[in-house]
């Protein structure tokens, strides 16, 4: 991806924070006590959260007492975000900033935390610019999340004929990975000197969607926003032309979330 489509699919986001608040899933409640073990999460933490989009993994953070600054690219993103965080303004701060430019304040952080923003931030500042935000031994967290094989397979299958019809940039025959075949990588970490080996966690989980719910969340995805607008509207009533006749009316998806911590040398 070029840094010209990135910062224009990242822009995508805010165009309607309120439909990603409502239709985005979260992430596994285990992560985050998993986190806790690994990093100390609690009172007094300090946490860095680039990218908190509306919160969503900001708040389950906030409720374990750690103090966040949280840096959001979007302002409307921004700005549910601390709707969403006002019983906890004593400890929780939302910058609208993007992470490249945002000035690194003195202090040092805990940790830097990043659910599913991650690879939308500059490669090539972003591995440095969390490891100067960090205190020596200070672990820099990041979220990623894939679809997988799994769920209503025979629907994700007979999908991508809408997708082929009315999305030019859909490869011929694309089939979903399996979690098994999603490679754990921490070569750009390793690559920067600046950290110790990442260590990797992961959690397979399904939602099941009504049709209505399943357009909702496509409308949210970055490359969906950027189709021209006939397209997209003839590419989500194809699809939800293909859920309401052919499964009832509702799909269930599988998602891999994984998580990867790696701490900065001291």
């Amino acid at each position: 991806m070029t840094s010209s489509d990135r910062e224009r699919l990242r822009a995508t986001f805010t165009e309607d924070a309120e439909l990603y608040d409502r239709a985005r899933p979260g992430y596994p409640p285990r992560m985050f006590d998993d986190l806790t073990g690994m990093v100390g999460l609690g009172a007094g933490c300090r946490v860095l959260e680039i990218g908190c989009g509306t919160g969503q993994a900001t708040v389950p953070l906030a409720r374990r007492g750690c103090r966040i600054v949280a840096v959001e690219l979007g302002p409307q993103m921004a700005a549910v975000a601390r709707r969403n965080l006002a019983g906890y303004r004593d400890d929780v701060q939302v910058l609208d900033a993007a992470f490249e430019d945002w000035p690194l304040p003195a202090e040092p952080f805990d940790v830097v935390f990043a659910a599913t923003a991650f690879h939308w931030i500059d490669p090539a500042v972003r591995v440095e610019r969390s490891a100067a935000a960090l205190r020596p031994g200070g672990a820099l967290a990041t979220v990623a999340t894939s679809h997988v094989a799994g769920g209503t397979e025979g629907f994700f299958v007979e999908v991508q004929n809408c997708y082929e019809r009315f999305d030019p940039k859909t490869p011929p025959n694309l089939r979903l990975s399996t979690a098994d075949e999603i490679v754990e990588d921490d070569e750009e970490i390793t690559r920067s000197g600046r950290f110790d080996a990442a260590t990797f966690l992961r959690y397979e989980w399904e939602l099941h969607y009504t049709s209505a719910e399943y357009l909702d969340v496509l409308r949210t995805y970055s490359g969906h926003r950027a189709l021209q607008p006939a397209a997209r509207r003839d590419l989500l009533h194809c699809i939800e032309h293909l859920i309401e006749h052919d499964y009832e009316g509702g799909i269930t998806k599988r998602y891999l979330t994984e998580l990867r911590v790696a701490r900065r040398r001291k």
